[in-house]
């Protein structure tokens, strides 16, 4: 393949990758949530990430997961590389009953706990709070199951971002 064959196939490829997001950008129903493929997302209103965070901790007990893990990803990224980076929390949060009964469906499915939160800002005092769709991480394992825990873990995290509206800001 010559040069200017790969830079035709890497324009190619490039551009009927802006179709397939334009075609299939994110759509917002009527309660500010969004659904795609591989996640579940709704923007908040808080003063700040902190207010933001403490907002989405309370609906994840409340369904039953704890927070595992939370990785400042704006300090993390300044510190190991300089980099400056908007308010962006990583949250690894599990439902104990619920990975006990994946990882006796599938011992390997450790590989894709916890499930991830991330709440980020995208405007002055707006944040997303945004959940890992759990049935789609877990397509390609075939296995009836984990299926059923993950649409259970799926429902749990979906009324945690839904919670989020129910909520006055604090």
């Amino acid at each position: 393949m010559t040069q200017s064959s790969v830079g035709r196939t890497c324009m190619t490829i490039s551009i009927g990758m802006i179709r397939h997001y334009s075609a299939t950008r994110p759509a917002r129903n009527n309660t500010g949530e969004t659904n795609v493929s591989y996640y579940s997302a709704k923007t908040i209103e808080a003063g700040d990430i902190e207010a933001a965070h403490e907002r989405v901790k309370a609906p994840l007990q409340e369904h039953g997961f704890g927070i595992l893990t939370e990785i400042n990803l704006q300090a993390t990224l300044k510190e190991k590389i300089g980099a400056d980076f908007r308010p962006y929390r990583i949250l690894g949060a599990c439902n104990p009953t619920l990975a006990h009964k994946a990882l006796q469906a599938e011992d390997k499915i450790g590989t894709m706990l916890p499930c991830n939160v991330i709440i980020q800002q995208v405007a002055a005092e707006a944040f997303e709070v945004a959940a890992v769709d759990p049935v789609a991480s877990m397509q390609a394992i075939e296995n009836a199951a984990l299926a059923e825990v993950a649409a259970g873990v799926r429902d749990k995290l979906k009324a945690v971002i839904a919670a989020q509206s129910a909520r006055a800001p604090p």
